[in-house]
């Protein structure tokens, strides 16, 4: 869906510099720094592609001891992220404004307790598969990155991009140390769906009754 650009962008987003790390690299394994004091070892989230903020406010709302950083490349897009969490209040998100090329330059091996990926970008042409979230590489990277009993939760409407998904998954689970929680087509038929916030695409199609695909992987 085509985002619509915010005018002056760049220069209202300068309203909210407490929320958001410019140097995402400087802060690898040691990201609870970027946060306010609190517990000794909080556990650690990022969502790939937050969009316009829906999911990450509410995950972080309803887990107050986490940290949880929020990462989008499209800056209209994340000042509607920014603006969500300055009006909850939240002092556990940190956003990230740039695109994920390889997650092992910005966090350590081990480093988080959990990835989310909603409804990433298809990129529907075979040529540009290697630019999916879950391609093997990638999945790869969120391995690493995931400490012993992380997780990564992929949620998308995308049919085909699900299946493509599964079978990249097929071919690293091994070496990944990926074990499957849950694997359905429909979401909301299945208890998952209390767990997981729904974003604002995610309710959009859930009005339509648009089936939504979601796979649940822990690190073992």
């Amino acid at each position: 869906m085509r985002q619509r650009k915010i005018k002056d962008v760049e220069n209202k987003i300068l309203a909210y510099e407490d929320l958001i790390v410019r140097d995402p690299a400087a802060f690898r394994g040691k990201w609870r720094e970027a946060f306010a004091e609190g517990t000794a070892h909080p556990p650690l989230y990022v969502e790939i592609g937050c969009g316009k903020g829906q999911f990450i406010v509410a995950e972080a709302g309803n887990h107050p001891e986490g940290r949880f950083i929020a990462i989008e490349g499209f800056s209209s897009v994340m000042y509607k992220a920014l603006q969500k969490v300055r009006a909850a209040e939240l002092e556990n998100v940190r956003c990230v404004l740039d695109f994920v090329v390889d997650l092992g330059t910005w966090f350590d091996e081990n480093e988080l307790d959990g990835i989310y990926l909603n409804f990433s970008d298809p990129w529907p042409k075979k040529k540009n598969a290697k630019r999916r979230l879950t391609y093997r590489d990638r999945l790869e990277q969120y391995a690493k990155a995931l400490k012993p009993g992380g997780f990564l939760r992929f949620k998308t409407d995308n049919d085909g991009l699900f299946e493509f998904t599964l079978e990249e998954l097929d071919l690293v689970i091994d070496r990944c140390g990926f074990t499957v929680e849950a694997m359905t087509r429909d979401i909301h038929k299945t208890e998952w769906a209390a767990a997981s916030p729904m974003t604002e695409y995610e309710t959009k199609f859930a009005e339509t009754g648009k089936n939504i695909n979601f796979l649940a992987l822990r690190k073992e």
